[in-house]
């Protein structure tokens, strides 16, 4: 069967960056995904398109068609007293903010006495992927 909008996709991939495989189904359970329903980034989406079972392809995914630019306005300075633990924050860290209207992670990139620098970019913002991807199945 041949993947078309609204197909149900099992794929195995492996996602790369700059030639360093970054994340890889091998050894996991393999990706569900339906085909033009916003459930995967929109240049794997749009490439899986025409192909079937079996089928293996690299597909090169750009920022715009990834996780977007980098955007330098996304990495904000916040006091330290604003943090209901802020002897617990450390550089590296992953944590929860709540924005306006929606939640979603930050970096933790700089930590001083006063003040704690966030960057709230997707880690792979900015990115060009490449996906070698390996179909398994199509509904």
């Amino acid at each position: 069967m041949t993947i078309k909008k609204g197909s149900k996709v099992t794929m195995n991939y492996n996602i790369k960056v700059e030639g360093e495989v970054i994340t890889s189904s091998e050894g996991k359970e393999p990706l569900d995904f339906v085909q033009g329903a916003g459930e995967m980034i929109s240049g794997v989406d749009k490439n899986v398109l025409g192909m079937k079972v079996g089928e293996k392809k690299t597909i090169t995914v750009v920022p715009e068609d990834g996780f977007g630019e980098y955007n330098e306005e996304a990495v904000r300075k916040v006091p330290r007293a604003a943090f209901d633990n802020p002897e617990e924050l450390a550089v590296g860290s992953i944590i929860g903010v709540r924005g306006d209207d929606q939640d979603f992670e930050a970096v933790i990139v700089e930590v001083s006495k006063e003040d704690v620098v966030m960057d709230m970019n997707h880690p792979l913002a900015g990115k060009t992927l490449e996906f070698e991807v390996e179909i398994i199945s199509v509904e």
